[in-house]
């Protein structure tokens, strides 16, 4: 699955002629439109730590096997002149045994590295410091990095610091505790990104504990991380029952694609994320969920889901049932959420309005939300709406739902028309060129604003999502092959 690239061919020969000397002088190149100042090749952690870096400076690591290397890269770089540390072709770095890399400082970049066939003993494996800012992980690999107990609890990517991005990396086959990756609450300004990654499959964990990305704890909930999950694929996410466990505010989760995953991207804790642009297809997994809601002011809008066999809290959409006086670590009551624009083809059961009702304590009925502009199409033997807690003061407008027994009661603002789906050579259904659903959306919701009901056509962007384009490493090739979708 993986192949060596070259970095640009312009750079490689200044690379190589830069390898030759112990002391090599400075020179000046272009690393993605980056100037390098001075480049430095090294073979060990121990190489790495002898270095005294500055702004622009490169950093090549030797093509080889690196074991039990755990390098501390710590440096001060600018935002012009940030501070590089690459593999010599991307790919080609193995780092395995105990091997791992801290990053420390600012303006930092890693890249091209792979992980594998070792483990460590708790350390993270990629661990951003809490000093550091502004660095990059990127078209990196961490495949089964797996201790020998299952028990073992370490995370493959820790982030803590602020601003940082994690892009173009495939993480796949995490088996022991911990997630797969986790970003720390701060009281600073966090601004993280995180995208165009493929996260492989990970088997259940037996207990809780096995998200594949995790955004703060319950202590940092009432604090906004201002974070963002996009264009990223999880393909058999299955560690536990949250895929993504958001547990902060101001999140913005987008243009994901979730196949085959058994369990849920949730709104744990935090309050007035944005949740659009997704795609869910479980083709037929009774375990794979869809959107669980909890807190206050969230948006969740123009998702697409196809073939979910999840019902209750793995329903395409489950807005939960919330605890009185509760805690930080319990379930806060969901208040004026904005379900708008959403499509669920085939599924069997599209929403779950007070979902989990009277367990842990849940009792308080989510207030003040809208419903409005869905479409849902499905087998006459699924279930539409399910109200396990009637909720309070709800609008529901503009809502298309095709194929509902009439014996399923729906309230006022929502329509039963066929809404004129068709398959699309992509395996996703769209409205044909007659469909009530154009020119139907109502309401005032600006943050989704659509002549349409539903969710947008499939535009270029999602369809080269479905299909793994510029996901993960630019060194692994097929990541798209198994990323089947049944009509």
């Amino acid at each position: 699955m993986m192949r060596n690239f070259s970095v640009l061919s312009a750079l490689s020969l200044l690379l190589v002629m830069g390898s030759s000397c112990e002391k090599p002088a400075a020179v000046k190149l272009q690393l993605n439109g980056i100037a390098c100042v001075q480049c430095h090749t090294i073979q060990s952690a121990a190489d790495l730590q002898a270095l005294s870096l500055q702004p622009g400076d490169t950093v090549i690591m030797k093509s080889g096997q690196w074991t039990n290397q755990e390098l501390t890269f710590n440096a001060q770089g600018t935002s012009q002149q940030p501070i590089v540390l690459l593999a010599e072709q991307p790919g080609s770095v193995i780092m395995k045994g105990t091997s791992s890399i801290s990053i420390t400082g600012k303006w930092l970049v890693v890249s091209g590295l792979v992980f594998q066939n070792g483990y460590t003993s708790g350390k993270n494996v990629v661990d951003f410091t809490s000093s550091s800012s502004n660095c990059r992980l990127t078209n990196t690999a961490i495949v089964d990095y797996n201790p020998p107990a299952a028990t073992t609890d370490y995370r493959w990517v820790s982030i803590n610091g602020s601003n940082h991005r994690i892009d173009h990396c495939y993480l796949k086959g995490k088996l022991h505790q911990g997630p797969t990756m986790v970003v720390w609450g701060t009281s600073k300004t966090m601004k993280h990104r995180i995208d165009h990654n493929f996260f492989g499959e990970r088997a259940e964990l037996p207990n809780n504990g096995g998200e594949t990305i995790r955004i703060g704890t319950s202590d940092w909930s009432m604090t906004s991380a201002f974070t963002t999950i996009e264009d990223n694929i999880f393909q058999r996410c299955n560690g536990e029952t949250e895929i993504i466990s958001n547990k902060m505010g101001g999140d913005t989760i987008r243009n994901n694609f979730f196949h085959e995953s058994e369990g849920t991207l949730c709104l744990r804790h935090g309050n007035g994320s944005a949740v659009y642009g997704n795609y869910f297809v479980g083709n037929g997994n009774s375990a794979a969920g869809g959107i669980r809601i909890i807190g206050e002011d969230h948006i969740v809008y123009n998702n697409y889901f196809q073939n979910m066999a999840g019902t209750g809290q793995k329903a395409p959409v489950a807005i939960m049932d919330g605890v009185p006086n509760s805690p930080l670590s319990g379930y806060y009551q969901v208040k004026r959420v904005k379900v708008v624009a959403n499509t669920m083809i085939k599924c069997k059961q599209s929403f779950d309005i007070g979902s989990g009702k009277g367990g842990n304590s849940r009792t308080l009925p989510p207030t003040d939300g809208h419903i409005a502009n869905n479409v849902v199409s499905q087998a006459s033997t699924s279930t539409m709406l399910t109200f396990t807690d009637q909720p309070v003061n709800f609008t529901y407008q503009g809502n298309i739902v095709y194929d509902v027994p009439t014996s399923q009661q729906l309230p006022a603002g929502f329509a039963r028309q066929n809404p004129k789906y068709t398959l699309t050579t992509d395996g996703i259904y769209e409205p044909t060129s007659t469909s009530p659903v154009l020119g139907a959306f109502v309401g005032n919701y600006p943050f989704a604003a659509a002549a349409d009901a539903g969710a947008p056509k499939l535009d270029a962007k999602h369809r080269d999502l479905l299909k793994a384009q510029n996901i993960g490493p630019g060194f692994m090739t097929g990541l798209g092959n198994s990323l089947t979708i049944n009509p």
